[in-house]
C-alpha cells in the first residue's frame, strides 16, 4: 500500500482505520446473509479526489501498483456494492458535487452530487429529477446510476436501464494508459448497475422533467386486494400525473410513523405522489373503489423538514428500513411480477406465505404494460428457508433479483455469466482492479 500512496501526489487521503472502515460499508446489513459475509471487510486507505486530474492520478497509481479501487457515492446500496472485498482503496466521490449545466431537458452533473441537492438545483431551473431512490436525502446520482435499478418516478419512466434514462457518461478508465472516456447512448450501459466495476464515473448526462409541486397522498383500503386493484387502475391512468404508486399491507402500517394513527385497523395502504392537477380525480377514483384518505402533504415541505417523513421514505427500500428500525429479525426480497395475472399472483403469494411475509409492491411498467415489483418484507429464519421462498416465487413465474448476494450476475434475474459484461470490463479494466469480486463474468475469464 505504501507504493500506491507514494504515487498519488497530493490526492487527499486518510488511513485512519475508523474512518476507512466506516467508508467501506453500505446497507448490506439489510441481508443477514450478506452481513455474515461482509462484516469486517475494509479498505486500507480512503481517497477523496477533487477533480479529474486526481482521478487520473489514482487510476495510474492503481495500475502501477496493482491496488484495488472501490468507488463510493453515498454508501446507501443494499448489496455490498461499495464494500471492498480485496482491501485496497475506497474512492469517495463526494467532492464531485456540482451541477454543470441544464438545457433542453438534459442535465450534466458530477457523479458525487447528492440527489436532494441536485433536485433542488434543478428546480431553480424549472426542472426536476425524473426518478430517484428512497435514499434521496443521502444518495448520490453516480451511486444511483451505478448501483441502483429504479425508484420514485419509475411508475412513469421505467427502470434506470430503460432506453433514454441515461444519455451520457464520462469515466476514467484503468486501461494500460488510464484516460478520460466519453460514452453516449447505448454505450452508457457499460456503467449502468455495474457497481463501479467498469470505470471511475465522474460525470453523467440525464434527462430531466418539468418541475411539479408533488403532493403526498395516502389512501387506506379494507383489504390488500382492494388496495392492489386501485393501485393498478390508478397507475394505468395516463391522464393523471404521478410519481409514485406503492402498496403496503396492513401488517406494515404500524411501522409507518406518519400513518399509523390515522389508518383504520387492519387496512392496507396505497402511497402516492401525484400532481396538484390530479388530486381531485385521484381521490374520486379512490372513493369509488372503497378507499379513504388518511394522509395529505406537500412532498417538498416534508422533504425539507428533518423532523418529517415524506411518503417516499416509506416506499421502495425504505419500507424494509422502517421495519428494520424496529425489528432486525426481518429481511426482504426483490421480485418482478408478470403483466398477466399480476394481482392474482400477488394474492397467491400472500396466501402461501401468510404471516411469514408482509406484502409491499411498487407499480412500474413492464414491456409496455403496467405491472409491479414486489419488495416483500420477510421474517428471517435460516438461509435454507430464504432459498425455499425464492424458489417458491420462481415456481410461480415471478422473477427474483436476489438481494442476498454481492455479485452483479447473481443479483440479476437470470444469474448467468454475461459475455457482454465481461467485454465491457475487459475494455476499461483489463487487470480487474475496479471493485474486484463483484463481476463473475469477468472472473470466469481469469486463468485457473
Amino acid at each position: 500500500m505504501s507504493d500506491f500512496v507514494s504515487l498519488l501526489g497530493d490526492v487527499p487521503l486518510t488511513t485512519d482505520a475508523a474512518i476507512v472502515k466506516r467508508k467501506s460499508r453500505d446497507f448490506y446489513w439489510y441481508s443477514p446473509v450478506l452481513k455474515a459475509r461482509l462484516d469486517g471487510l475494509s479498505a486500507d486507505v480512503l481517497l477523496t479526489p477533487r477533480d479529474e486530474a486526481d482521478l487520473l492520478a489514482i487510476a495510474q497509481a492503481a495500475r502501477a501498483s496493482g491496488t484495488p479501487l472501490t468507488a463510493r457515492g453515498g454508501g446507501t446500496g443494499n448489496y455490498g456494492q461499495a464494500v471492498p472485498l480485496a482491501g485496497g482503496a475506497v474512492v469517495d466521490m463526494s467532492g464531485f458535487d456540482r451541477l454543470l449545466w441544464v438545457r433542453d431537458g438534459v442535465a450534466r452533473v458530477q457523479a458525487g452530487m447528492n440527489m436532494l441537492a441536485l433536485d433542488r438545483a434543478l428546480r431553480e431551473n424549472g426542472r426536476e429529477l425524473r426518478m430517484f431512490p428512497s435514499t434521496k436525502r443521502t444518495a448520490t446520482i453516480g451511486g444511483f446510476i451505478c448501483g441502483g435499478s429504479g425508484g420514485i418516478g419509475s411508475v412513469t419512466w421505467g427502470g434506470l436501464r430503460n432506453t433514454g434514462n441515461l444519455l451520457g457518461v464520462r469515466l476514467v478508465s484503468l486501461e494500460d494508459e488510464p484516460r478520460a472516456v466519453e460514452l453516449r447512448g447505448a454505450e452508457t450501459r457499460v456503467v449502468n448497475h455495474a457497481y463501479g466495476t467498469t470505470g471511475l464515473v465522474s460525470e453523467l448526462e440525464i434527462p430531466v422533467a418539468a418541475a411539479v409541486a408533488w403532493q403526498d397522498l395516502a389512501l387506506a383500503f379494507p383489504t390488500l386486494a382492494e388496495a392492489c386493484a386501485f393501485a393498478r387502475r390508478f397507475a394505468m391512468q395516463n391522464g393523471l400525473e404521478k410519481k409514485l404508486v406503492s402498496v403496503a399491507d396492513a401488517a406494515l402500517v404500524p411501522y409507518f410513523a406518519p400513518l399509523r394513527e390515522a389508518t383504520p385497523a387492519r387496512h392496507a395502504v396505497v402511497l402516492l405522489m401525484v400532481a396538484p392537477s390530479a388530486l381531485a380525480a385521484t381521490e374520486e377514483l379512490a372513493g369509488d373503489m372503497g378507499g379513504v384518505v388518511v394522509h395529505r402533504a406537500v412532498t417538498a415541505e416534508a422533504e425539507d423538514d428533518p423532523t418529517r417523513v415524506p411518503l417516499y421514505e416509506l416506499t421502495w427500500n425504505h419500507t424494509t428500513l422502517q421495519v428494520l428500525k424496529k425489528d432486525r429479525a426481518h429481511t426482504y426480497l426483490q421480485t418482478g411480477f408478470p403483466v398477466r395475472d399480476t394481482l392474482a399472483l400477488v394474492a397467491r403469494m400472500a396466501d402461501l406465505l401468510g404471516d411469514e411475509m408482509m406484502t409491499h409492491l411498487e407499480f412500474i411498467p413492464n414491456e409496455g404494460e403496467m405491472s409491479c415489483a414486489g419488495l416483500p418484507v420477510l421474517r428471517y429464519t435460516t438461509p435454507e428457508r430464504l432459498a425455499e421462498i425464492i424458489a417458491l416465487y420462481e415456481s410461480h413465474g415471478i422473477v427474483v433479483a436476489n438481494p442476498h448476494v454481492y455479485t452483479i450476475e447473481d443479483g440479476g434475474a437470470h444469474r448467468v455469466v454475461s459475455p457482454q459484461l465481461a467485454a465491457d470490463k475487459q475494455r476499461f479494466d483489463p487487470l480487474g482492479l475496479l471493485n474486484p469480486g463483484k463481476m463473475r463474468s469477468f472472473d470466469a475469464l481469469k486463468p485457473a
